[in-house]
């Protein structure tokens, strides 16, 4: 069965072939309209090249796989090959076209197309014994004619190597194509399951151990089973609205980052009635350095809305020398900040200290700044060499809704 690879470049190839055939043979006729008294012939040549290439291409254009049915396609070619010797009566335009059907062999072929290329020569052969019999040329005209049937087999030779070269390209792109393929979709549940365990599995997991232990205390120890069976829901709850973010996070196509940044904002505004304003500059990162500002973005404007008691949001994503900054900023009550960020674990802010983590596993680092009463900025800087950026930023103020 000929593989993909072997049907896309045969048929462009093919495609070429027949462009490139159909252009020497009509300038090699209209050439003759020059030097022959009798143009009906020259004429007729023309319009039976135009005609059956034009129907050729037509018939590759919308079904490619023609050059899977190898034998046939020979078979009409060389048809088509007797025709304009039959019209043109062994000109240079019938060895013009003879040399475009032995490419047009080794494309469909390769080089288990001899046999066509040396019937074609043969028939050369004869048609310049022919040629040669009723015009007597000089002799150095004699020895380059000669050498006219053995264009097809050059020609030939040359498309096969063509099409076994751009056929094992197209298969290696192919390869490389399906590798990235394969590692992204691995990196992606690798993701998928790093999240799964920092959020819900940990939550289901507490779950699961009050509930274990209901069974025990409900009796002995009734108040006891009360508080765990609170537990219980509210850990349930807690899970699944986890679950639920991490799939509204996999919403956003992380890959136009400002657009994101935005639409983020905008939901977060829309459900909290808090106004905000959003400076988002066109970016170019990695989808996972991307993936991981969104989740410091959306945990940094959640912080706000439970704890900060502000009135108005500012969210900057802008490029800098040699990185990229992102900046949520906001004029509620703010806090005391550590010295070291991750004492913040032990007074239950959580949030903080992942937003730190995902800051390290993106490269940057996340700043803090804030006192009580003075409200709170957050910055996070990732230094990426060449940005590479073109800003295309924009401004939107997003009011309550």
């Amino acid at each position: 069965m000929v593989g993909v690879g072997r049907v896309v470049a045969a048929a462009a190839l093919a495609r070429a072939a027949l462009i490139g055939r159909a252009a020497a043979t009509l300038t090699a006729a209209a050439a003759g309209l020059l030097l022959v008294d009798d143009r009906w012939p020259v004429v007729a040549v023309i319009a039976l090249v135009t005609v059956t290439t034009g129907a050729q291409l037509a018939a590759l254009g919308r079904w490619p796989g023609l050059v899977t049915r190898r034998a046939a396609a020979i078979a009409v070619d060389s048809i088509l090959v007797l025709a304009v010797l039959a019209v043109s009566r062994g000109s240079v335009a019938y060895f013009c076209f003879a040399a475009g059907a032995g490419a047009v062999a080794g494309v469909l072929l390769g080089l288990r197309a001899l046999p066509v290329w040396a019937a074609h020569a043969g028939l050369g052969f004869t048609v310049i014994a022919e040629v040669l019999r009723r015009t007597e040329p000089p002799v150095d005209i004699v020895a380059f004619v000669v050498a006219f049937p053995m264009a097809g087999a050059l020609a030939g030779v040359g498309a096969a190597m063509a099409t076994t070269a751009l056929t094992h390209q197209l298969e290696l792109s192919a390869h490389l194509v399906a590798s990235a393929q394969r590692s992204a979709v691995a990196s992606e549940r690798a993701r998928l399951a790093r999240e799964l365990h920092d959020s819900v599995t940990k939550t289901l997991r507490g779950v699961s151990l009050a509930a274990l232990a209901l069974p025990s205390v409900l009796r002995r120890q009734p108040a006891l089973a009360e508080h765990l069976a609170g537990t219980v829901v509210t850990g349930a709850t807690a899970a699944a609205q986890q679950a639920r973010e991490l799939l509204e996070e996999m919403r956003f196509d992380v890959r136009n980052l400002a657009a994101a940044v935005d639409e983020l904002c905008q939901a977060w505004s829309a459900s909290t009635g808090i106004p905000i304003r959003v400076s988002a500059a066109a970016v170019e990162v990695p989808d996972q350095v991307s993936y991981e500002l969104i989740r410091i973005l959306r945990e940094a404007l959640t912080n706000v809305a439970r704890h900060g008691q502000a009135r108005r949001v500012s969210v900057e994503l802008a490029p800098r020398p040699h990185g990229l900054l992102l900046e949520i900023a906001d004029d509620g009550v703010g806090f005391a900040v550590p010295a070291d960020l991750s004492g913040l674990q032990s007074a239950g802010h959580f949030g903080i200290v992942g937003m730190n983590e995902r800051a390290r596993t993106a490269g940057g680092v996340l700043r803090i700044a804030s006192a009580p009463g003075s409200g709170t900025r957050i910055t996070v800087h990732l230094p990426l060499g060449e940005p590479g950026t073109s800003v295309r930023g924009h401004r939107r103020s997003i009011g309550a809704r």
